[in-house]
């Protein structure tokens, strides 16, 4: 699942390329075999068409943002200029009025960097073996990093002030429109140390990425694994991109052997894996300690001014929630028809292939009546992104894979897709389309720097979006094989969005505590709690094969700890949102409109408790559950 990226001002030191930030480090989903329509799609790279040849109502009008060559190059020369006079305000920043005007000067650069980035990543995305635009990319990354260069004097020169001067421009009118800005500063300031011990924490930084470094290198580049049988008996490569194709097919054999190969390749690098997620666990401890942070959880959370409650009542609502989990189990191996469910057995097809055939004008059509609930005003905005050259449609030679929502303050979003006309498609383009108005909301609503929504709310939107538009599906659908096929796309959506990341969010709770209490993290310990783990949470109707236990080795989500949590609270929220839009009408609508024009104006968990989703009690899980019941109770109904 991708999300929009939008850079925060340069002071804040955040810079994120787009990018399919799947729900699991693992197969997805089970989705709708691409199939054929009125437009058939091309699926040779002989028969795509070059850039040049794409029809013009078939992709984004990046010119709203740039209308020439020229332009972009004026601006660069401006924001070049502007990185000089950065160090004007350097030493000088005990006053309110030079303060605004750095502020001022931040944002600037931040917002016409961010400008020259996007767009120049963007042409790329278009093509991206244009030499041209691989070196406008380089150029626009290195502007940015002179940028955040020239203005990196100005945090540890705010916070080496005495808090009574800080509570001063907090209280200062003149800096009304920094108050956030600065009552984080503040907040962060007992967590930052003296600058020698801050410049000496930056150089280990490097030193601190080696083992996820290591990890990739050893994951992505030297595992190698064996050939295995596909359905034909042919012997074929494994790798990390087929094996979800082999977990996702009809044929058991095939699956169960793809199976037992990635483990047992892992197994045999077991020792250097643990080493490496040890060292990785270790570092966190070493830079928790060193900040003056209760724990790794809570240095983890702090940035978004997360409370541990958050983290630490998803887990307990879900473990809750476990019976639910175990009979979606026991109904998956009465689909599929199996004496045993076996963990091979998760990812395969419940239904029949069942042919869906929507081609993008559809696709348009249906998400908009989906999200009809949503009002008027949310309509016209999504039609406008249907009809202003928001979206970036087909696949084309050398275009970027995937899909995701960008763009930059000031100008409409964009949305790159590569549709297929089938059902999953259709849901990208409601979950892109709603990263999108996201975006449109917050940035029509808010100034630049209030506008930059977080990580944590980045995925109710766009979850929100699909829960309304599967909703819709379900209520008009009168085809029985129809109907299961879509509950059963949307129970795997729980089950690994919810309760598999859950589950790994639990497992690095587990992990960094055990090293917090100077105890072990050997190869046989991580593969202990994650045996275990995988019982508690997949129950008494699951088999749960040995070779489970080194899955742990294949997740690299657990390098950036403690983030995959995210993506359970974010679709818990959504579905939260999309249970009151259908129930309460337009309070509730109104309070959805409210959270999406809210931007980062506030701390996530305040936008969203505003908006009568309170992330810090177990409801809005709960609600969740509930959603999750009436699935399987439909589906139920069905197989009787």
């Amino acid at each position: 699942m991708s999300f929009t990226v939008k850079s925060l001002p340069l002071l804040l030191a955040l810079s994120l390329l787009p990018g399919d930030f799947a729900s699991s480090a693992g197969p997805q989903p089970q989705q709708n075999v691409p199939t054929t329509s009125h437009h058939p799609r091309r699926i040779s790279m002989e028969q795509l068409l070059k850039r040049r040849e794409v029809p013009a109502e078939n992709r984004w009008k990046l010119e709203d943002m740039f209308a020439s060559q020229e332009q972009w190059d004026a601006e660069y020369k401006e924001v070049k200029g502007l990185i000089q006079s950065a160090a004007d305000f350097q030493g000088k920043l005990d006053s309110p009025e030079a303060l605004k005007k750095c502020f001022e000067l931040d944002d600037k650069l931040s917002l016409l960097t961010e400008r020259l980035y996007v767009y120049a990543h963007m042409r790329q995305d278009e093509d991206t073996a244009a030499p041209v635009y691989q070196a406008l990319s380089q150029k626009a990354k290195k502007l940015g990093v002179e940028a955040g260069e020239a203005l990196s004097f100005v945090t540890p020169e705010i916070l080496a002030l005495p808090i009574e001067k800080l509570d001063q421009f907090i209280a200062d009118p003149s800096l009304a429109g920094y108050t956030f800005t600065l009552t984080e500063m503040k907040r962060e300031k007992a967590h930052v140390l003296s600058k020698a011990e801050e410049a000496l924490l930056a150089q280990v930084g490097t030193l601190a990425q080696a083992p996820q470094t290591v990890f990739s290198m050893l994951n992505n580049a030297d595992l190698k694994f064996p050939k295995i049988k596909n359905e034909e008996g042919k012997e074929v490569e494994l790798t990390h991109g087929s094996y979800i194709q082999f977990l996702e097919s009809p044929d058991r054999e095939v699956r169960k052997n793809a199976f037992k190969a990635v483990y047992e390749t892992y197994g045999k690098q077991k020792n250097t894996i643990a080493a490496t997620l040890s060292a990785n666990v270790n570092k966190n401890v070493f830079f928790s300690r060193v900040r003056k942070y209760p724990s790794v959880l809570e240095m983890s959370l702090y940035g978004d001014n997360i409370p541990k409650e958050v983290y630490t009542n998803l887990i307990d609502t879900i473990h809750e929630s476990l019976p639910l989990m175990h009979r979606y189990m026991k109904l998956r191996q009465k689909l599929l028809g199996v004496d045993e469910l076996h963990m091979y057995d998760l990812f395969a097809p419940l239904v029949d292939e069942y042919k869906l055939d929507i081609t993008f004008e559809e696709a348009k059509k249906i998400t908009k009546e989906g999200l009809k609930p949503l009002g008027e005003d949310y309509l016209s905005v999504l039609q406008e992104g249907y009809d202003k050259g928001w979206i970036d449609i087909y696949e084309n030679e050398n275009k970027r894979t995937g899909a995701y929502s960008w763009g930059a303050y000031g100008t409409h979003p964009y949305v790159l897709l590569n549709h297929n006309d089938n059902l999953n498609s259709m849901f990208t383009l409601a979950h892109e389309m709603g990263h999108a108005l996201h975006s449109y909301y917050s940035d029509n609503a808010l100034k630049y720097r209030d506008a930059q929504y977080t990580i944590f709310l980045a995925e109710v939107a766009s979850t929100t979006n699909e829960a309304l538009l599967m909703d819709y599906l379900l209520n008009k659908s009168t085809d029985p094989k129809e109907k299961m096929y879509l509950l059963t796309y949307y129970a795997d959506q729980f089950r690994t969005t919810v309760f598999r990341q859950t589950m790994f969010a639990e497992f690095e709770k587990i992990i960094h505590q055990r090293a917090e209490e100077g105890e072990s993290l050997t190869p046989q310990d991580l593969s202990a709690i994650y045996y275990d783990l995988n019982v508690k949470y997949y129950g008494k109707d699951m088999v749960v094969d040995k070779e489970i236990e080194m899955e742990w080795a294949r997740i690299p989500h657990f390098y950036n700890s403690f983030y995959v949590y995210k993506y359970a609270t974010g679709f818990s929220a959504a579905t939260s949102f999309a249970k009151q839009i259908l129930e309460d009408g337009k309070p509730a609508v109104d309070k959805y409109l409210g959270f999406l024009k809210s931007g980062g104006s506030d701390y996530s968990i305040n936008i969203l408790s505003k908006a009568g989703v309170d992330m810090s009690s177990p409801a809005p899980i709960r609600e969740a559950m509930s959603v999750f019941e009436s699935v399987i109770e439909q589906m139920e109904q069905l197989t009787k």
